[in-house]
C-alpha cells in the first residue's frame, strides 16, 4: 500500500531549485555567477549589528518587524501601514498571492521572466499563471498583458528590471498600462535589482505606488544591499494589502535579518557605492561581449542575459568546466551574474574562447 504522497503540483518547485548552474552544487564552483549574489562581504556596521543580534538567539524576533517597518517608512517617505516585511522578495511575493488569489484565480506575469511566479502561484497556491511572452527585445509586452486582463485576473506581476533579461519597465508605458488595468487587480512592480538601474526613463515602484491605489512594490535586502543568506524583503502596497500581509508568516524574519536591514538602511550611502562598481563592471563585460560578438542586451539589473537558444546549455558546460557557475534557462539562454573583478575577467576569457557558429 502507497505511502501518503504529496501534491504531485510540488515537484515544479525541484525543477526549479534543480535549475541553478544547472543542477551542479555551488561549492563545486570557484567563481559563483548563478545566483545574482552580491560579491562584496557585508558591510561592518552590518556585520555588527548582525552579531549583537545573534546574542539573542534564545528570544522570538519581534513578530511585527516594527522597527525595521518604521526605518523603511523613513527612508521612503511613506506611512508604516503601507509596510510589510518578510523571508526575502521570494516569501513576500508568495504571502501576495496567498492574500490576493484563491484556486482557480489568475496571476498574470510576463514570460521569460522570474521563475517563482507560476510555481507559486501553480503549486502552492492553486491559482492559474498566466504567462505572457515577452517581445523580441526581452521587454514586458504591456499590451498584450493589458489585452489578456479578464474578470479572474487577481494579480499581475511586472519584475523590472526582468528576470533574467534584465530590462526595464519604461515609466510613460507603466502609465498606459495602468490606465488599462481594473482598479480591482493589484499590479505588483518587482523591483529585486531596482537599485542596479540606471535608465532614466525607467519606471520607479516607489512613484508610481504613490499614485495608484492597485499598485504594489516588493524589493529586497538580498541584492544591492548584499543580506541573501538572511532573507528580507518588504513589500510596500495599499494598506489593507499590507495589513493582509503582516498577518501572513508570523516571525518571518529573524532578529538577525531585522537588526541588518536596519544597519544596512543607515549606510545606503556606503551600498550605492557597491553598486556604482557592479554598474561599471556591468558596462565592463557588456562592452567585452559585445566586441566578441555575443547577442547581449544593455541591462538594467546586476547580470547579464546571453540568448543564446538552443546553446544555452553547452556554453554553460564550457562555463562550467572552467569552474564558473552561471544559469542555464535551457533553450533559452544564460544569465550571468556580475561579480567581483577577477571572476568576471575569468568569465569574459572563457567567453571569448567560446565558438558562436556551432562546429567551429
Amino acid at each position: 500500500m502507497p505511502g501518503p504522497r504529496p501534491r504531485p503540483e510540488l515537484h515544479s518547485i525541484a525543477a526549479h531549485a534543480a535549475g541553478r548552474s544547472a543542477g551542479v552544487p555551488a561549492e563545486e564552483f570557484t567563481h559563483l555567477l548563478a545566483a545574482n549574489e552580491n560579491p562584496y562581504d557585508p558591510l561592518p556596521g552590518v556585520l555588527d549589528a548582525a552579531t549583537a543580534a545573534a546574542r539573542r538567539l534564545n528570544r522570538y524576533p519581534d513578530i511585527g518587524c516594527a522597527r525595521l517597518i518604521a526605518a523603511l517608512a523613513h527612508t521612503c517617505d511613506l506611512p508604516p501601514t503601507r509596510f510589510a516585511a518578510g523571508a526575502g522578495s521570494v516569501g513576500v511575493i508568495q504571502s501576495l498571492i496567498q492574500a490576493m488569489a484563491a484556486p482557480g484565480d489568475e496571476v498574470m506575469h510576463a514570460w521569460r521572466s522570474f521563475e517563482a511566479y507560476p510555481v507559486i502561484a501553480k503549486a502552492i497556491c492553486g491559482a492559474m499563471p498566466v504567462a505572457v511572452p515577452l517581445t523580441d527585445d526581452g521587454c514586458h509586452d504591456l499590451d498584450a498583458m493589458a489585452e489578456r486582463v479578464t474578470a479572474r485576473t487577481r494579480l499581475i506581476f511586472l519584475c523590472t528590471p526582468n528576470n533574467p533579461t534584465g530590462t526595464a519597465v519604461g515609466r510613460d508605458a507603466l502609465a498606459e498600462f495602468l490606465a488599462r488595468v481594473p482598479e480591482d487587480v493589484l499590479v505588483v512592480l518587482d523591483e529585486a535589482y531596482a537599485e542596479f538601474v540606471s535608465d532614466k526613463d525607467a519606471a520607479d515602484g516607489l512613484t508610481v505606488c504613490r499614485e495608484h491605489p492597485n499598485v504594489a512594490v516588493v524589493r529586497t535586502f538580498s541584492k544591492a544591499f548584499g543580506l541573501a543568506g538572511l532573507r528580507i524583503g518588504f513589500a510596500v502596497a495599499p494598506e489593507a494589502v499590507a495589513a493582509a500581509l503582516r498577518t501572513m508568516a508570523p516571525y518571518g524574519v529573524s532578529r538577525i535579518g531585522q537588526e541588518a536591514a536596519i544597519a544596512s538602511l543607515a549606510a545606503t550611502d556606503d551600498v550605492m557605492k557597491r553598486v556604482d562598481l557592479v554598474v561599471a563592471e556591468r558596462h565592463r563585460m557588456e562592452d567585452a561581449l559585445a566586441a566578441r560578438g555575443f547577442p547581449v542586451a544593455r541591462s538594467q539589473a546586476n547580470f547579464l542575459w546571453l540568448p543564446l537558444r538552443e546553446r544555452s546549455a553547452e556554453f554553460a558546460g564550457v562555463c562550467a568546466r572552467a569552474g564558473i557557475g552561471v544559469r542555464v534557462l535551457a533553450g533559452d539562454g544564460v544569465r550571468v551574474t556580475v561579480g567581483a573583478r577577477e571572476s568576471n575577467d575569468h568569465f569574459l576569457a572563457t567567453a571569448a574562447n567560446f565558438p558562436l557558429e556551432p562546429g567551429r
